[in-house]
């Protein structure tokens, strides 16, 4: 009779050991910011406007 006792005292203790169950941790994911800008981007547009004028001034 003792040892029926004991065994569903060890019983009752391991399941509610175990009630909550096993959740596997969240990974937050690496986020990787990369600058992409280059240096000559803001020269570009105006030097492009300029030869636009420039062209349809020789006519």
């Amino acid at each position: 009779m003792k040892k029926l006792v004991l065994a569903a005292a060890l019983s009752a203790a391991a399941s509610s050991a175990f009630a909550g169950g096993y959740s596997e941790p969240m990974i937050e994911p690496e986020v990787i910011v990369e600058d992409t800008s280059s240096s000559a981007a803001g020269i570009v547009v105006p030097i492009l406007a300029l030869l636009l004028i420039a062209a349809v001034a020789s006519n």
